[in-house]
């Protein structure tokens, strides 16, 4: 992690032609492109390639997740489910569930970045990414793949044509397990979730519906207050923790 926040990034409005204007994301890769892996080497018993393996399906849910056109439009994220066990007890049951009838505690946005096509549309075609992903033995027969990115999502109001854009930035946190079908009871080459955490910062209070819903430049929140702290949405020098649900907090920048 780095040692503390990335500085000002300059003046700037964000526009449809510029929309990381003023972000430090402005400087961040893109999408897809940001989520380098690294070398695979054998470990707990599981060969170079396997742990390749756990890496890219990892890498793979992680765009699927985050980075789907169509998922960011609200739709359905099928290849994501499509790469998870169906044989951990509730993980797909829960995600579906989810998706299908969202509430506090049963909000797809805690796996999934979604936001309704009814409200806004992603202002071009490009997110902003930083992280990192790494990898490490779990028991025998056992790989984890541990990732930590930032997504930067610029956005405007659907059918609306002033130009203006808000931001909306989400990190994320999660572990995953790729594990020996011969040792463990597991679906060959699909990835168990053991444990996930995530913040959506520049998002309404107290609203769980499915999708994020950013606060645009110049409009209040229309939803519950902020009672949480302020806090600058990339500042990743600290380990995500586990996130209380009803914690919600001012964002310094988007």
């Amino acid at each position: 992690l780095p040692s503390s926040a990335p500085g000002a990034a300059g003046p700037g409005t964000p526009t449809l032609a510029h929309p990381f204007r003023g972000s430090p994301a402005q400087a961040w890769a893109d999408g897809a492109d940001a989520i380098e892996l690294p070398r695979a080497e054998a470990v707990a018993g599981l060969g170079e390639d396997d742990v390749a393996l756990a890496l890219r399906r990892t890498k793979e849910f992680l765009i699927a997740t985050n980075l789907d056109p169509a998922v960011l439009r609200g739709g359905q994220p099928a290849k994501a489910m499509a790469l998870l066990d169906p044989r951990q007890p509730g993980t797909l049951s829960g995600l579906r569930r989810s998706l299908s009838d969202p509430d506090r505690a049963h909000d797809p946005v805690d796996l999934v970045t979604r936001f309704d096509p009814a409200e806004v549309r992603p202002a071009g075609d490009t997110v902003k990414v930083r992280g990192h992903l790494s990898f490490s033995a779990g028991q025998a027969g056992q790989v984890k793949v541990r990732a930590d990115y930032t997504f930067v999502y610029p956005l405007v109001r659907a059918g609306a044509d002033d130009g203006t854009v808000a931001r909306t930035v989400v990190r994320r946190a999660l572990t995953m397990n790729l594990v020996d079908p011969a040792r463990w009871k597991a679906t060959p080459g699909k990835l168990s979730i053991e444990r996930y955490s995530a913040y959506t910062y520049n998002n309404e209070c107290g609203v769980h519906d499915g999708y994020a819903h950013p606060v645009f430049p110049g409009a209040g929140p229309t939803a519950s207050p902020a009672t949480g702290p302020t806090v600058d949405p990339y500042d990743r020098s600290r380990a995500l923790g586990e996130r209380d649900p009803d914690e919600c907090g001012e964002v310094t920048r988007t």
